[in-house]
């Protein structure tokens, strides 16, 4: 093998540049001892590891030279062997590769650094250049402006807190009236400008969205592996990147049907933030101390799948699962959340969770409010209209701990269709054959199932209660488990049952190939499995609930923001996929059982994939979404359009949801506003003696007592979900594929 060198001038070149750049680096680089003035400042770890992180660049590059003046030198003398040459070239390369990524790393911290000190340098100047003269300061009077009502109130307020915050200070309050009065004009725009000073819009405002780009699919899903290694190492980034590997041929195979297709359009590029809320911080401890230990994967399977979608589609993401890192990005200021953010937000679109919600409305102050229309909430479970107004919610007896964030009902992004109140995400399953593809055909004898069982629950405390109906089940199948297994933990496990312990991804796929059943327990309610066992050929046995399942009377649903009444461990399962992928039976009735297991011993059924779950499916959801739902803008929504508008009244205390699920038709909230009318009432043939605009979840409505008609006053409690026995719901209802 022969091994060609650069020539000698290239190598002298290159060490030329690189003393160049260690020179540069060595000069920017700040020693690790502090001085007493700079301790005495306060000058945080963060600091101080930006410059270790350049003295390790400039010894890195140094090192680097060395490298390559060796070369150069052995070079000249040509007493190299291969094994020599080739040892060299290797140490050389991982010298490079991870130079590349220390300067990549340590450019960005400059960058940030510099970023940080220009805006302090700019908001100094900005207050300093508006104060008035030294010893004027108590000039400054609270103006009285009708168009600034609650100006004096504000000033009141930041005269006795404004040390309560280092963020004040960080803009220039220092306790005076002016220094407040300047803050509450020029930052949080409470305050009319001062004499001399131009009023402006307020540094943070956002400015109208001028999209230079296009989005157009992506046949790779390179620029998103690259996102996930550097957004962190964690657990559950790995499981992320693991599914986006393994499923990543399905998704370019979809992306690349979706562009031929004569309905698909360009939209603009999006710039998208994904932050994990429920992965940083002590909330993010705790669920990582659990991904390996059986806890739940089903949102992580939602985060994957989505940052998928949005690659594809041709959007540029940024991944987060830091708090520190989230307020780098948004630029908030210094301090515990009480300001502002310093500029203008970069992200159209932030997709977080509830926990990310929170974290968000902590850093960014006022600018929280301004900016909402841009989140996107994923919610597993959702959050109806009543429990998303606050006001309405602690009035109505609405109040949980997850809900009254007042955003627009459809910001909330579901994993099943619970509600149409919010926008279904979804995910996608997992499949026995590549659908659609060119392996189309399956394997001689893949659709042959042996007779077993696999029980869905990766921890022992789900099985307690359950022996009785699993030995049922064992009866006639062979029972598998996959339950997480402490070391030197005994097993509580039935004897019959053969337990893999927890399994990685492939393995428990290849396990649920295999088996004939796939056995539900009650517990977890509404997860991705049982969809992708499913698409896998098995069947789902699962538990009927009587009563159902809500927030009255079971601990797993109390404090969640819905009414919804659960009649079995997957509702969607039992209602939309139904028999014969999905058997629903009493677990305490042993003929029920016994029945169902020979029944579905008696079927035979080829795997199968609700076309929502789909990677097609799912980017042209996706898609419509970012097309369709803008929540910034002040114009009527148009889509649907009101001709796809289906008008029902529905009977005494059953709601919408009901009500056009009966009409085989589903409920559109957007469509609500084209009902909220008094002339439709007059169209139904409905004589109101009265009619009333309120407050209330389940208007526009009518109550036949009385003879009363009421309209909705508030947008965003436009429900189809909610009910009582005194009204009848006017229902905005369309085809499912209009």
């Amino acid at each position: 093998m022969r091994v060609a060198l650069r020539p000698r001038s290239g190598c002298l070149v290159l060490c030329l540049c690189l003393s160049v750049v260690t020179l540069l680096l060595q000069s920017l680089w700040v020693p690790l001892e502090m001085t007493r003035s700079e301790a005495a400042a306060g000058k945080s770890p963060d600091k101080r590891s930006e410059g270790l992180g350049l003295h390790r660049l400039a010894v890195g590059l140094e090192a680097l030279n060395t490298q390559v003046q060796r070369l150069s030198s052995k070079r000249e003398k040509s007493q190299l062997n291969r094994n020599d040459l080739s040892s060299l070239l290797q140490s050389f390369r991982r010298e490079q590769q991870g130079l590349a990524h220390l300067v990549e790393t340590e450019l960005q911290k400059v960058s940030q650094r510099l970023d940080q000190l220009s805006l302090h340098h700019h908001h100094h100047h900005l207050f300093c250049s508006r104060l008035p003269p030294a010893g004027l300061n108590e000039e400054c009077e609270v103006p009285s402006d009708p168009a600034y009502p609650v100006c004096a109130e504000k000033v009141e307020f930041l005269r006795a807190r404004w040390q309560s915050d280092p963020c004040y200070a960080f803009y220039g309050v220092d306790g005076s009236t002016c220094s407040i009065l300047v803050y509450l004009s020029q930052i949080e725009d409470f305050c009319p400008a001062g004499p001399g000073m131009n009023h402006t819009a307020v540094p943070w405002h956002h400015k109208t969205a001028s999209y230079t780009e296009k989005a157009f699919i992506r046949g790779t899903l390179s620029p998103l592996y690259e996102v996930i290694s550097s957004s962190s190492s964690s657990a559950a980034v790995k499981f992320i990147r693991s599914r986006v590997e393994r499923m990543s041929e399905r998704w370019i195979w979809a992306g690349r049907r979706m562009k031929t297709s004569r309905n698909h359009t360009a939209t603009p590029q999006m710039k998208v933030l994904l932050y994990l809320g429920a992965l940083a911080g002590s909330v993010g401890h705790r669920f990582e101390a659990m991904v390996d230990k059986g806890g739940p994967l089903g949102e992580l399977v939602q985060w994957a799948d989505l940052s998928a979608c949005l690659t594809v589609l041709g959007h540029n993401l940024t991944i987060s699962t830091s708090q520190r890192q989230l307020h780098s990005l948004i630029g908030a200021a210094p301090g515990q959340g009480s300001c502002p953010i310093q500029r203008p937000l970069t992200f159209d679109l932030i997709y977080t969770d509830y926990h990310g919600l929170a974290h968000l409305h902590r850093a960014m102050g006022l600018a929280f409010q301004h900016y909402q229309c841009r989140f996107r909430i994923l919610d597993s479970f959702g959050t109806e209209p009543a429990f998303n107004l606050a006001s309405y919610a602690h009035i109505g007896g609405y109040e949980t701990l997850w809900g009254s964030w007042g955003l627009q009902p459809l910001q909330y992004l579901t994993m099943f269709p619970h509600t149409p109140d919010n926008s279904f995400l979804g995910f996608v399953s997992e499949e026995a054959a590549k659908t659609g593809m060119r392996e189309t055909r399956l394997q001689p004898g893949s659709y042959q199932k042996d007779r077993i069982a696999v029980v869905y629950g990766k921890q022992e405390y789900m099985w307690q209660g359950k022996s009785e109906y699993v030995e049922m089940i064992s009866k006639d199948l062979e029972i598998h488990g996959t339950v997480y297994q402490p070391p030197g933990h005994t097993s509580t496990l039935p004897s019959f049952v053969k337990n893999h312990g927890l399994l990685s991804q492939e393995n428990f796929l290849q396990l649920l190939r295999r088996a004939k059943v796939f056995v539900g327990l009650g517990f977890p309610y509404e997860g991705p499995a049982p969809v992708e066992a499913i698409a896998l050929g098995c069947m789902f046995l699962q538990p009927r609930f009587d009563p159902p399942h809500s927030s009255l009377n079971n601990d797993f649903y109390k404090g969640k923001p819905t009414t919804r009444q659960i009649t079995s461990q997957h509702p969607y399962a039992e209602q939309f996929i139904a028999k014969p992928y999905v058997w629903t039976v009493d677990m305490t009735n042993r003929t029920d059982i016994r029945e169902a297991v020979k029944s579905i011993l008696k079927t035979k059924v080829k795997p199968f994939t609700p076309p929502e779950f789909t990677c097609l499916g799912m980017l042209e959801r996706v898609q419509r979404y970012i097309t369709h739902q803008d929540f910034c803008g002040k114009s009527v929504p148009a889509w649907p359009p009101e001709g796809a508008l289906r008008v029902h009244l529905g009977p005494l205390g059953e709601s919408c949801v009901d009500v056009c699920q009966h009409a085989s038709l589903v409920c559109e909230p957007a469509l609500f506003r084209h009902l909220n009318t008094p002339d439709v009432f007059t169209r139904l043939g409905l004589g109101c003696s009265s009619t009333a605009q309120e407050v209330n979840h389940l208007f526009p409505a009518y109550s036949p007592w009385g003879r009363l008609c009421g309209l909705q006053r508030e947008p965003r409690l436009f429900s189809c979900a909610g009910a009582d026995s005194a009204h009848r719901r006017l229902c905005p209802c369309r085809s499912l594929h209009e």
